[in-house]
């Protein structure tokens, strides 16, 4: 098979061409080990205020490294920037300061390359802090150039394809690339300073369970066997309640085979943690204080702003039952409807598609999407969802058509799913039949019936909190970002 080689640019041709001038002054092009003293944002926070008088008195020597992202060459003296993990940091040159050998080197430097500097501080005349050169090293030579207006390509997925340049281009995206590390550090700290246990469990699981969603397949050669990627943590972190932990949570990722939209892609991280001894209000309160603790120690503020809403995390959050916010829009109360066959009929009469395997409370939900969803834009935690779509929650014990579960709502988005967990066995099993019995009737979402969590049970689970983040989503809150591409450094995508 022959290989097509690819036509390189002028530019490219230009920088290889480089290559051998590099060699001849006893350069390595694509560099070796460069130790640093300091970073650009420190070393602005640092000295910007100091006057150019002591500056010139401050003999300390500083060393910095990064990609150089702006050359005006001048003859014998010259300015450029390089942007290390931190930002942009201005440095002059003169020939008359680093020698002529090594301002060799530097005339040979193109926009991309990645350089090691040291010098001192000094301030240009416009007062903008600036590192003067004793010492250029180049470190690697970038073969290709950097786009010259990156957030002007009429493709914008291309940012995504090519998340290296999207990174070296635009600054939005280095400071969501930096901040989530940092929320998902601060939840940590929250559960571990709340008795919380951090853990691990498996992503290839044999049985379907834990969520309603269509899965991925793998095979097992060994085994010989089908495995699902997980869906959820679910009923494992439970089994580990059973056991004795008390306080779990698992940040990991989740695989579900469905469409990808700016709130969904196929592989997420979620947040699961199980509080024996809790219930719903346990995690509503849990919720409220995390995300109070995130906006107070990540964000630096309780206003955030998000698809054009400004969110205020310092007031309560709303609290109400998903039936009485489907009355408030539509004037339907459906604790008052005691059939499917009536709740169907009123569905058709509001134009509420509805499926094959819809009963009563499938219906009710039906009508909160349609209706409610929307309408949801301050933090609201919806509660009180049909049996039907909650097979593994406690029933209410006013009204066993419902469960203790509530989901939070910011912005019309969901942000999390939590329950007053089921720990009857006997219920559990009746719940994973009438799962089983959806499946067959052609729901691909319905779980399967899991014997070995059924066998977990009968040891007897505390009464327990439990709930479920999208990670993906809690970040795209507090970075202000439209897409869930934005937040996930390889996201999912289309062939080109």
């Amino acid at each position: 098979m022959e290989i097509k080689k690819r036509k390189l640019t002028d530019q490219e041709l230009a920088r290889r061409a480089k290559l051998p001038r590099y060699e001849e002054l006893g350069v390595n092009p694509f560099g070796h080990r460069f130790e640093r003293n300091a970073f650009s944002s420190s070393l602005k926070a640092k000295y910007k205020d100091v006057p150019e008088e002591q500056l010139a008195e401050c003999q300390d020597t500083f060393i910095l490294a990064g990609r150089i992202k702006f050359i005006r060459k001048m003859g014998k003296a010259s300015f450029f920037n390089i942007q290390d993990r931190e930002g942009m940091f201005q440095c002059y040159i003169r020939i008359d300061n680093v020698g002529e050998d090594n301002y060799k080197v530097f005339k040979l430097s193109d926009l991309g390359d990645i350089v090691g500097v040291e010098g001192t501080l000094m301030k240009t005349r416009t007062g903008e802090l600036t590192l003067r050169v004793s010492k250029f090293t180049h470190l690697t030579k970038a073969l290709k150039p950097l786009p010259e207006k990156f957030h002007g390509l009429t493709d914008i997925e291309e940012r995504y394809r090519k998340r290296y340049l999207d990174l070296i281009m635009n600054d939005e995206s280095r400071k969501i690339a930096f901040m989530r590390p940092k929320i998902i550090r601060e939840i940590q700290h929250y559960l571990d300073n709340q008795g919380f246990v951090e853990v691990e469990t498996a992503i290839l699981q044999p049985i379907l369970g834990g969520a309603a969603a269509r899965p991925f397949v793998t095979h097992h050669n060994a085994l010989d066997k089908d495995f699902y990627l997980r869906i959820a943590t679910e009923l494992s972190l439970k089994k580990l309640i059973v056991g004795g932990m008390e306080r779990v949570y698992e940040i990991g990722r989740q695989f579900r085979n469905e469409g990808m939209d700016t709130t969904h892609n196929p592989e997420f991280t979620s947040l699961e943690l199980y509080q024996a001894y809790g219930d719903l209000q346990s995690m509503m309160d849990l919720t409220e204080n995390m995300f109070k603790d995130i906006a107070k120690n990540v964000v630096g503020s309780n206003k955030i702003t998000w698809l054009g809403h400004e969110i205020d995390l310092e007031t309560e959050f709303k609290k109400a039952s998903m039936v009485d916010l489907v009355k408030e829009k539509t004037g339907i109360d459906f604790y008052k409807v005691t059939s499917t066959e009536e709740a169907i009929k009123l569905a058709k009469e509001n134009d509420v598609p509805i499926e094959s395997h819809f009963t009563y409370g499938h219906i009710i939900n039906a009508f909160f999407e349609k209706y409610v969803e929307d309408s949801l834009v301050q933090p609201t935690f919806v509660y009180g969802h049909p049996i039907e779509i909650t097979p593994l929650a406690r029933k209410d014990e006013k009204d066993p058509r419902f469960t203790q579960r509530f989901e939070l709502y910011i912005c019309c988005k969901e942000f999390c799913n939590a329950y007053t967990e089921l720990n009857d066995p006997l219920d559990q099993r009746e719940r994973f039949e009438a799962q089983v019995k959806e499946k067959e009737q052609g729901n691909e979402e319905a779980n399967e019936l899991d014997e070995s969590f059924l066998d977990a049970l009968e040891y007897g689970l505390p009464p327990t909190g439990g709930i479920g983040f999208g990670i993906d989503r809690v970040i795209m809150f507090f970075t202000g970002a439209d897409s869930i591409r934005d937040v996930i450094l390889f996201p999912t995508m289309k062939d080109k």
